[in-house]
């Protein structure tokens, strides 16, 4: 092969590798995840049923809202992105707290920091990465361009978990602070929380070291003493008590 055929080949090749390199890993970007919660769903834990359908005259049934995860190989954070179109003020109760959460992990040391409102408190809570025992079945499903595997997990006893991941994005991150995945969660439904997140957009793109820092209002706190607070203060509330904690608490 003459030298000008050679180094034809030889830059045919590259790119051909670059971009598959592309295709199966993402080093760093922006993920806009929406988030919907069936409001009627939530309303079946109300047991006067003329009042529930009352509530259903008042508010849509479903509720979104949009988050942004900027993420590189060894940080990420979760936050509020854009005001979904139509936006319905909806009572706190019905849809349930923390709903405005920023959620900042680092990798490189385990911890995560999470800044949280809850009715009318604001805490920032400081702790290890949660461990979770995800199964990861061979079921499969594309969102947002990506083929995702599924894993399941049960968290706080008795939550199931359906999560969806790509291993295009290495980073082991997802909405709120669930991580442990070999890859990035680009779905994931809560059924007992009537809740899914699910990317809608990846975008490839530089991630500023000032965007990556972790969240400063709040009272500082970490998981086990939030939990037994919230606890103390929900042990009467029945059902909204239980799902209050859970919403938190994820």
């Amino acid at each position: 092969m003459n030298p000008t055929k050679l180094i034809a080949v030889s830059v045919l090749l590259f790119f051909i590798y670059q971009g598959k390199a592309q295709q199966t890993f993402i080093p760093q970007g922006k993920i806009e995840f929406e988030k919907r919660v069936n409001l009627y769903k939530n309303l079946e834990a109300e047991e006067d049923e003329s009042w529930r359908n009352m509530l259903k005259q008042t508010v849509p049934q479903y509720k979104v809202n949009y988050f942004d995860l900027y993420f590189t190989r060894d940080k990420a954070i979760y936050q509020p992105g854009r005001e979904a179109v139509g936006t319905q003020k909806i009572p706190d109760w019905v849809e349930g707290p923390a709903n405005d959460n920023i959620v900042f992990t680092d990798f490189s040391t385990g911890l995560f920091n999470s800044q949280k409102t809850v009715f009318e408190s604001i805490f920032n809570i400081q702790d290890t990465l949660q461990k979770i025992d995800w199964k990861i079945s061979t079921d499969s499903r594309t969102i947002a361009g990506f083929e995702c595997r599924k894993a399941t997990a049960i968290i706080m006893d008795s939550v199931f978990v359906v999560a969806f991941y790509t291993d295009q994005i290495l980073t082991s991150a997802g909405p709120e602070s669930f991580t442990g995945l070999p890859g990035m969660i680009l779905g994931l439904a809560l059924p007992r929380l009537n809740t899914t997140y699910f990317a809608t957009k990846v975008e490839l793109a530089e991630v500023k070291a000032s965007v990556l820092l972790p969240p400063k209002k709040g009272k500082k706190t970490n998981i086990p003493a939030l939990r037994s607070q919230l606890k103390e203060s929900m042990k009467s509330w029945g059902k909204w008590g239980d799902r209050n904690i859970w919403l938190i608490m994820i």
